[in-house]
Order: structure tokens, then sequence, then C-alpha cells
């Protein structure tokens, strides 16, 4: 009987984290997308680009309200089952508060080990892929951005300006400035210009001009009767580097605890084009450790949210001042979610100090788990 009443215990829990989890995340979800369309109507990215990239996005959304949500599924059915009695079946099949709230400890390390993989392994990884997909990009809708009168810098180094569209379809009287380095440059005037796609490919025509050279000072003008810009060779001003948190955490691993002397770049991306550097800054080892050992510790509160959530069948639903007690019980699952992101921020690169930060969650979970325990006990009496 005790396994049938936990067992429906747990699909119900189950049942409701994931139907709440998945609306929280979805709704989440379209604002991020719609924020997200900045890629395509400002730095000229096709839709595939901002699709796949919008698409995984939804780990790290799901990842990020996973605790919250787990709180708060568990906080509710224990709050459901006391409101329509369905308590007192347990205590009156003889199941113990304190057995009842050993099961919902070992129910909770099932989320602790979801979001570990996810915080560990899985969040960075599609968090990189979705990058990588940007570095792939050709800015498609680029095209598409550039207006008459208007000043169309959304491409890294290059800026266009034209003046006007005739029925042909075509641009009149083309200004570009196409910034090499710190010291050369060139600008390029055309009466007439159109972009024209060939194998995959944009490429900007331009008819009856001048380009300006300008290397160190010194101007060249060269004349041309008709020439071409391939926009491949351009690439838009969205951040291609990969972040602190889209970094393999054996790579952040690797630049903590190797010997300092040993410490190099670490060549990254699909075809290691980006290195990331194992600097000695006392600021960057500390960045590195913050994300190495928040991505550990933020599963850690799950137990804890787990036993302040069963903190509920302390007291029944006829209890003086219940209603208050509940209202307390989920102001503090929230204050602790809020204080485990508080706390990601004080680990450093002092090991010693971020070890201690490690256990603030285990100890607060002993101390609540014993406060559970010895009201049990009162209540019983």
């Amino acid at each position: 009987m005790k396994k049938i009443i936990f067992k429906n215990f747990l699909r119900e829990t189950t049942i409701f984290f994931l139907l709440s989890c998945s609306s929280v995340a979805l709704i989440v979800w379209v604002i991020q997308a719609v924020n997200y369309l900045g890629f395509v109507t400002e730095d000229g990215h096709g839709f595939k680009i901002y699709f796949l990239y919008t698409l995984l996005s939804l780990p790290k959304i799901f990842n990020e309200i996973l605790p919250f949500m787990f709180f708060f599924a568990v906080f509710f059915t224990l709050v459901k089952y006391e409101d329509q009695n369905q308590i007192l079946i347990f205590w009156s099949n003889g199941i113990k508060k304190s057995e009842f709230l050993n099961i919902i400890i070992k129910y909770s390390l099932i989320f602790l080990i979801l979001q570990s993989i996810m915080n560990i392994f899985l969040v960075p990884y599609t968090q990189d892929k979705a990058r990588s997909f940007i570095r792939q990009s050709n800015i498609d809708f680029l095209p598409s951005l550039v207006k008459p009168k208007k000043f169309m810098d959304t491409v890294e180094k290059l800026t266009i300006y034209v003046d006007k569209k005739n029925e042909l379809n075509e641009f009149e009287n083309i200004v570009i400035k196409d910034t090499y380095n710190k010291n050369d440059s060139r600008i390029i005037y055309a009466k007439r210009g159109f972009f024209s796609k060939y194998d995959n490919q944009n490429f900007l025509i331009l008819n009856e001009g001048k380009i300006l050279n300008i290397n160190k000072g010194k101007t060249t003008v060269i004349n041309f009767n008709k020439t071409q810009l391939n926009l491949a060779d351009y690439s838009s001003k969205t951040t291609k580097y990969p972040k602190l948190q889209e970094i393999n955490i054996f790579v952040l691993a690797k630049c903590l605890f190797q010997p300092k002397d040993q410490r190099t770049q670490i060549m990254l991306g699909d075809k290691n084009e980006f290195s990331f550097q194992c600097s000695h800054e006392a600021k960057q080892l500390d960045n590195i450790s913050q994300e190495f050992f928040s991505r550990i510790f933020k599963p850690l509160y799950i137990p804890l949210l787990a036993i302040v959530s069963a903190l509920l069948l302390i007291k029944s639903k006829n209890s003086i001042g219940h209603s208050r007690f509940k209202i307390m019980i989920f102001i503090t699952g929230v204050i602790l979610i809020s204080f485990s992101e508080i706390l990601t921020k004080y680990f450093s690169y002092n090991f010693n100090n971020s070890l201690i930060l490690m256990v603030v969650p285990i100890i607060i979970s002993i101390i609540f788990y014993f406060l559970f325990y010895k009201q049990s006990l009162t209540s019983s009496k």
C-alpha cells in the first residue's frame, strides 16, 4: 500500500512539473525569440540561423527555471493533498513523516542529476553550437537591410550608404567605406549597383565608380567600370567568440588546475579557429572559477528545496496559522533559489573559499532536515 501511495504522489508531482515547466519554458522562449529577431533585422542573418539559434536556447531556459519549477511542483502537490485530506491516507497507513521526507529527498536526487548533466554538459554544448551557427552565417539578409538615405553598418568594418533606388531595382550613388584595420581602409563610390547571389554567396555589383585606397595616410585612386564585393568576406557584428558560459567544463578545469607555468592557449571551435587563453591574471581566473564551480554548485540546492517544501507536512490544515505557514514556506523556497544565484558571484580562484561556498547548501539541508525531524516528533505527540 505504501508503494502505491508514494507512486501516486511522485507521478502527480512529475506530471505537474512537466506541464508547468514546459509552459513556462515555452513562454520564456517565445519572448526571447522575439528579442533575437535582431539577428535578422539588424545583423542580416537568415531565418534558418535565427531559428536554429533560438531553438538551441531551450535547454538553457529549461535549466534556469528547473529549480523553481521543481520546488513549486512539490509544494503545489503537497498543498493539494493537504486540502483534499489525502495526507491523512499517508498517516493512516502507518507512513511516518520522516519516511515521507526521505522519499521526497530521493525523488529530488533525480532532478539534481538531471540539472547537473544539463548545467555541466548540455547547456554549454548547445550554447556553443548556437554560436557556431552565427560564425558560419553568410549574412543572407544583408541586401534587404540596405535602405536609401540610410547608413548601414551591420557588417563589421563596412559601412554602406545609397542615395536612392530606381525602377530597375538598382541602387544609385553608392558610397562604401571598407576599413581593413586601424591604418588601412578604402572608400568606394559607384553610380549604380545591385545585389546578386551566386553559389550561395551574396555579391554587391558596382558600376562606374572610383576606389580610394588609404594606406597609412597615403591615398591612391582607381577608376572602374565594373567591380564586385563578395559579402562572404565580411561578417556581422554579432559576437562570434565563445563566451565563458559556452566553454566545455574540461577546458575550464584544465585552465584552473594546471600549474601556472604550464598554462597555454587552448584551441576552440569546430575548426580550432579560436583560442582560449589560460591567463595568469587574477580577474580572469576568478571568472573561470566562478563559471566552473557554479555549474556544480547550483544543483546542490534541489534537495534543500525538497526538504523546505516537505516542511508543509509538519502542520495540518486545521492548525492555527496554517495559511501563514504555507506562505512562509513558499517565500523561504524563493529566497533560497535567489540565494543560490547570489552566492555564485562569490566563487573565486581561492579554492578554500570556493569549497566553503560549495558546502553551504549541504549544511543548510542538514539543518532543515533536523528541524523537520524535531518538529515532526513534536507534532505527533
